[in-house]
């Protein structure tokens, strides 16, 4: 069991390596909840623009655990948050996407919530028949994710 539980880490690991996804900007964070020791809890919004279609940029708001295991990095971060997408320039759609299969997501951000087993992520979808970029945000867990979600819409207009 202990051998499983460690080639699973591993696994995930590597597939957080090697998924290639956004880095995000800090844009700024306000305090949500006082902690008598170390930083408060806060809710931080940060920017990432899609790495794969220029012209598109989003902002995620989302919660950061603060205290004692906040100030040193072993806190999980809760599943809450929200983004927003918007087209900010030409938007060039690339043949990849727009010829992906109907309903096949690609992971264009990622950020770890936890120390190891937890991710908050970004996920983006073309809705061909509407002709539409849709982001889909929610955070995973190695054995149960969480329901809570957001999501958004950037419709592929000429740019003036």
């Amino acid at each position: 069991m202990h051998r499983l539980f460690l080639l699973a880490a591993l696994l995930i690991g590597l597939g957080a390596i090697a998924a290639p996804a956004a880095k995000a900007d800090e844009i700024g964070c306000v305090d949500s909840a006082f902690q008598w020791i170390g930083p408060n809890h806060k809710i931080c919004i940060e920017a990432f623009d899609d790495p794969e279609v220029p012209g598109v940029s989003c902002h995620i708001s989302r919660a950061k655990t603060g205290g004692i295991k906040g100030w040193v990095g072993l806190a999980e971060d809760t599943s809450d948050a929200s983004i927003a997408c918007r087209q900010t320039g030409p938007i060039s759609l690339p043949k990849k996407i727009a010829d992906a299969d109907p309903g096949e997501g690609k992971t264009v951000f990622r950020e770890s919530r936890s120390i190891i087993f937890k991710k908050l992520q970004v996920v983006r979808f073309y809705d061909k028949k509407r002709n539409t970029l849709v982001y889909l945000t929610y955070s995973d867990r190695l054995i149960e994710g969480s329901p809570q979600n957001a999501v958004t819409s950037v419709p592929i207009m000429p740019w003036r």
